[in-house]
């Protein structure tokens, strides 16, 4: 499957994906940091840059999955609640549009679960509005990374659309124990709060600090970060204008990421779902 990312960030979809054998046809994202781990990780993939510029884009190929988890900022509870009146919240707009430009047979956003109460639920309904007119039928699920084999508290509101039935999409967000209530416990080990680009989140970035295994108290790394959101080790320690890019711009892109594991597993279940949909059109 070849698949299209917008608000790309440092790209846990592809870090997810590339494992199923999926291609990225093209990465859209605007920020230099995670611009620059792009170009070093994923150089062979074109970052087309600015997603509001997608008439503009030449890809070739079709695309069958689009993904992108566009600037939740807007839709935060933590945040200013404006919504669509946010010029950040639009771009959840932008990706409606790009969906109609492309036509892909799959769509898979993400944002934080705020967005089902931001603007009394309408900017949400909005949203899902614009992916019925655009004929996709679609399901909805807030998934929380730390019941994925990651230490973190994680939640995020997940959508999964497919061009012309809900089925499918249903499908690959819902299993049998999901149905039935059966989450598996998440106090048999420690878990870490969830992290953002401004630290952990509570108030200040307390939390962010851990106890050695000498007793000291110290700040998380940005590979503990990592490890926390599913990247190999060091994944964003690049070459940064010129040198060793700082903890600073590392913990930020971390924190703005998707969980990989979750990721993976959304790409697995599309997977399936698309072969079983395969057989039975023969």
């Amino acid at each position: 499957m070849n698949y299209l990312s917008v608000a790309s960030g440092i790209e846990s979809a592809t870090v997810a994906w590339h494992s199923i054998g999926w291609e990225a046809a093209a990465y859209s994202e605007i920020e230099p940091f995670p611009c620059a781990v792009l170009s070093e990780r994923w150089p062979a993939t074109p970052n087309l840059g600015d997603m509001t510029k997608y008439r503009e884009w030449k890809i070739d190929g079709s695309i069958d999955i689009l993904v992108g988890g566009t600037p939740c900022q807007s839709f935060s509870v933590a945040g200013l609640r404006r919504g669509l009146d946010d010029p950040r919240g639009n771009l959840m707009l932008v990706y409606l549009a790009i969906a109609r430009h492309f036509r892909p047979a799959w769509i898979v956003w993400e944002n934080v679960p705020g967005v089902l109460s931001s603007n009394g639920g309408r900017d949400f309904g909005s949203f899902l509005a614009g992916l019925a007119e655009l004929g996709y039928g679609f399901a909805y699920r807030v998934l929380d990374a730390q019941f994925f084999g990651v230490p973190q508290r994680r939640r995020r509101e997940f959508v999964v659309g497919y061009l012309g039935d809900w089925r499918p999409a249903a499908a690959v967000l819902f299993e049998r124990e999901s149905v039935q209530g059966a989450y598996p416990p998440a106090r048999a080990t420690p878990v870490s709060v969830c992290l953002t680009a401004r630290g952990a989140g509570s108030l200040d970035d307390r939390e962010t600090y851990i106890i050695d295994v000498d007793g000291r108290i110290r700040h998380m790394t940005p590979v503990e970060w990592e490890r926390l959101l599913g990247f190999p080790d060091n994944y964003t320690a690049i070459t940064y204008r010129g040198k060793p890019a700082s903890d600073g711009p590392r913990y930020k892109s971390i924190g703005n990421s998707m969980a990989v594991p979750v990721m993976r597993w959304i790409g697995e279940r599309i997977e399936k779902v698309t072969r079983i949909l395969i057989q039975e059109s023969k």
